[in-house]
């Protein structure tokens, strides 16, 4: 087992911060757990799973073990007549797999093109976009325990998923079906992936965005390919490419409301973004809430909210050599985003990425 010091990571997460991790071993199989589990020095070491770090906000060097999960490898696992089952390993790109299932004939991923991070991250996220979550296409998944080294499997109903949540974000406060408080954050290490995508399949087009995109291009029957193409248009034309201008992607999660409190809204705001959910319940597009609060544009030191969709926060330095936003100039322009909105439309917004 090879215990690497002092690891810049800079370039190991999208937001381009400057840290060090004071210790970082690269995970290409279970066995590198087994044996970070067997070294006394260690073994009772908190620890920190680093996938691509496209969902991570770093405040300061990272004290804890960070696993950097670098596993590879995808294959197919079952082609019944419901669905195609495919396995990723956790260190493989999530948009990678998408454009690989597409590549092998297996559609149903298409939606989520584009989405940053590793193949690991997406269930603990429960990622989406475009009408499909996640969960709509997970089977199952293979996780080592970071205590005891023992790999386990979880379905989804196990995995607890929910609006970009799921039993990795929680401590020992999630209570499942059967009464049991469980929670998975920072104690399980996600290893494999698997992907039920359903036969026959049907495209999912009910998004503006792409229901623009088929009139503009005379197109009412997309195929796959052709869905996974708008898709990455969409994003690229909408999101700033990490690999030019440091960003976590969205960071806020767009908030729940009851339709009583989105009236209210309404009366003051009648152009509100919403959308109306099948519980009843009403979606806010947060992204709309900042720009109404003004901040589109707007800058702490060198971090920054995007110009072209306020959702987003941005690195607008190079970060290089310590010049780019810090953690604490990130946090802080969060912090102040969540206060102008909350006295405006009193919504306290929750943030997506983790906090290190």
């Amino acid at each position: 087992m090879l215990v690497e010091k002092n690891v810049p990571l800079q370039r190991l997460n999208t937001f381009r911060i400057v840290a060090k991790a004071q210790a970082l071993v690269r995970v290409q199989s279970e066995d590198d757990v087994l044996a970070v589990l067997a070294d006394p020095q260690y073994r009772a070491a908190r620890k920190f799973v680093l996938g691509g770090g496209s969902n991570v906000v770093l405040t300061g060097d990272v004290k804890p073990l960070v696993l950097k999960v670098e596993n590879t490898g995808m294959r197919l696992v079952e082609d019944a007549s419901r669905a195609t089952v495919v396995e990723s390993a956790a260190g493989e790109s999530w948009h990678r797999l998408v454009a690989w299932t597409l590549e092998q004939g297996y559609p149903g991923l298409e939606n989520l093109a584009l989405i940053p991070g590793t193949v690991g991250a997406a269930p603990v996220q429960n990622i989406g976009a475009y009408g499909v979550e996640l969960q709509d296409r997970f089977h199952s998944l293979d996780a080592i325990d970071l205590e005891t080294g023992v790999v386990f499997t979880l379905n989804a109903a196990q995995c607890a998923f929910g609006y970009r949540d799921s039993i990795f974000k929680h401590g020992g406060s999630l209570t499942t079906l059967a009464g049991d408080s469980v929670g998975l954050k920072d104690r399980a290490l996600i290893l494999r992936v698997r992907l039920a995508l359903p036969k026959p399949w049907k495209p999912v087009l009910g998004y503006a965005d792409l229901e623009r995109r088929m009139q503009q291009d005379a197109c009412p029957n997309p195929s796959a390919q052709q869905i996974f193409d708008w898709v990455c248009d969409i994003r690229r034309a909408k999101l700033p490419d990490p690999a030019v201008i440091g960003n976590a992607g969205s960071f806020f999660k767009n908030p729940t409301v009851t339709a009583e409190q989105c009236a209210d809204i309404i009366a003051r705001d009648p152009k509100v973004v919403h959308y109306v959910l099948d519980n009843g319940t009403v979606k806010l597009a947060a992204g709309w809430l900042i720009d109404a609060c003004g901040w589109k544009g707007k800058s702490v030191g060198q971090a920054g909210v995007y110009e072209k969709q306020a959702l987003v926060l941005v690195n607008r330095g190079s970060g290089v050599d310590g010049h780019g936003a810090t953690g604490g100039e990130v946090m802080t322009l969060a912090k102040s985003i969540q206060t102008s909105v909350y006295e405006r439309f009193g919504i306290l917004l929750e943030p997506e990425p983790v906090v290190v």
